[in-house]
């Protein structure tokens, strides 16, 4: 079938603001697959996208995404997080390998194993214009004196001198997203690491902030939760700032959240 010559591939490190040009193109996005990123790809109007992998995870949140744009129409795929560092979409464009296709996607002719530069291709093809998303209700959740939230996106003034608990991966763009409101603590989700550890680049450019920060393995919380970031994770990485508050590897997220609220009282 001859494919849409017409019809743009868009390349961005995050899916949680795009631009207008965004609606009817094919996006490759460095956010993760889990629902909260597909819903943003199918409110902006991306005909089709291709997101990270995530590890996959506990309960497969990792790409939970994909089943949820299958029923709204929208073709989606994701690459494996060993291929391309998370939160980075040109990394993806250029070493990303197809892990999981929804069947829209699998209709176009998208299967594992494939580039993401390739399924990109095919994905022009792809049904247009789909359902839009109903709006999605609350993110954000007070959980034992934690802010937790389902994208570093969300944080809030108020949330200076917060543990804030995230769903989001700790790839570079978060560090970005978050250092400017001054948590006491940052969790995220490691996003199995992956290529060159890019779940967790933000650890140690947030430690440069003073900031303490820790990620969570990808198979113990389900990526894009927050609440299961802070309540279900095992910690997996942390750095020299949330070592220095009592932070270790093989830890409890919750526990070691509790315990510095118990030092602020």
């Amino acid at each position: 079938m001859p494919l849409p010559a017409d019809v743009p591939i868009l390349v961005f490190d995050s899916v949680t603001k795009l631009p207008p040009e965004a609606a009817g193109a094919v996006v490759i996005g460095g956010s993760h697959a889990a629902v909260y990123a597909a819903y943003m790809s199918a409110k902006f109007g991306c005909r089709a996208a291709i997101h990270h992998d995530a590890g996959i995870g506990k309960d497969e949140a990792g790409v939970s995404g994909l089943a949820y744009a299958d029923g709204l129409g929208m073709a989606m795929a994701a690459v494996a997080t060993a291929s391309a560092r998370i939160g980075d979409g040109a990394d993806l464009h250029e070493r990303g390998i197809i892990s999981r296709a929804n069947g829209l996607a699998a209709a176009c002719g998208v299967i594992p194993g494939m580039s993401a530069r390739t399924a990109a291709e095919l994905l022009k093809q792809a049904p247009w214009p789909h359902t839009m998303p109903p709006a999605k209700g609350e993110s954000r959740y007070m959980v034992e004196g934690a802010a937790c939230v389902d994208s570093a996106t969300l944080l809030v003034p108020e949330d200076r001198g917060r543990i804030v608990a995230t769903g989001s991966h700790g790839a570079l763009n978060s560090y970005k997203a978050t250092a400017p409101f001054q948590p006491l603590l940052l969790m995220f989700n490691d996003a199995g690491f992956g290529a060159d550890r890019g779940g967790v680049l933000a650890l140690p450019e947030l430690a440069r902030e003073d900031i303490a920060a820790i990620a969570v393995a990808a198979q113990s919380a389900r990526i894009g939760d927050g609440r299961s970031t802070l309540q279900d994770g095992t910690i997996s990485d942390v750095n020299d700032i949330a070592y220095r508050l009592g932070a270790r590897v093989g830890g409890s997220a919750l526990a070691l959240a509790r315990a510095l609220a118990e030092k602020a009282e």
